[in-house]
């Protein structure tokens, strides 16, 4: 799955040729053209590469018969409206799956393509949906983590300093799965200024990590017999954490 940067026939060419079946997203006012006929044994000259029909995505996503409601699985979450064709992008010799998705987040419609024609619609929207989600998950670990901040002077620090954000990722996810709503790691919590619950970010599922190993440090403190000592370093922590 790609952005709509690598539509362009230098990649798709070479990924087609590895053979990998690329889902990705159009331009709102790409090329496309119908499939060609097939040639004639008495044609002369090579085969036509295009159609005679060009299609225009802003009159097809306009068309108000042209959209089907179909069940796929985004986000967690099932549902979404698309309407899809077969059609060709520039400089591709080969077929592509065309499809149209009405996003109601951004209140207006977005065009996929795969090279595979045969791919269903579901198969496609729910592609562009794991490709949103490494996306945000690349975005937390430089956002909430910090990773490639890390101060350190050679490659193989750096690596490790990766890799340690990638595993502390992994731990607050695998935490989150199961908790209750409100508690950082179930599937909504409310939304900040509003009552309006929203779903849990990455951000909310490490503060409740957070908030539950430091409630285990303080009870384990005062299980304890009395000791002056740890008292101390318990609540010189906690003024650190204050300040």
């Amino acid at each position: 799955m790609v952005d709509g940067g690598y539509s362009k026939k230098p990649f798709l060419a070479s990924a087609r040729q590895a053979g990998f079946i690329v889902v990705g997203r159009l331009r709102k006012d790409a090329a496309l053209w119908s499939l060609p006929l097939p040639k004639k044994p008495s044609q002369p000259g090579p085969a036509a590469t295009y159609g005679k029909e060009r299609y225009s995505l802003a009159k097809r996503a306009a068309h108000k018969e042209g959209w089907q409601q179909v069940e796929c699985v985004q986000y967690g979450q099932n549902g979404d409206q698309d309407h899809s064709r077969r059609s060709w992008p520039p400089g591709v010799r080969q077929g592509v799956r065309s499809v149209w998705c009405w996003s109601r987040r951004n209140n207006g419609w977005i065009p996929f393509f795969c090279t595979k024609t045969q791919a269903t619609v579901q198969q496609v929207l729910e592609a562009a949906a794991d490709r949103n989600a490494l996306e945000q998950m690349n975005k937390d670990a430089k956002e909430v983590w910090g990773a490639g901040q890390q101060q350190v002077r050679n490659v193989h620090s750096n690596e490790g300093c990766f890799n340690l954000n990638l595993w502390l990722y992994s731990v607050v996810e695998v935490v989150g799965v199961g908790q209750a709503p409100g508690a950082g790691g179930g599937s909504a919590v409310p939304a900040p200024g509003t009552r309006k619950p929203r779903r849990a970010s990455h951000a909310d599922k490490r503060k409740a990590l957070q908030r539950e190993v430091l409630r285990q440090e303080i009870e384990a403190v005062l299980s304890e017999p009395p000791n002056p000592q740890r008292y101390r370093d318990l609540a010189e922590k906690l003024l650190a954490l204050a300040v």
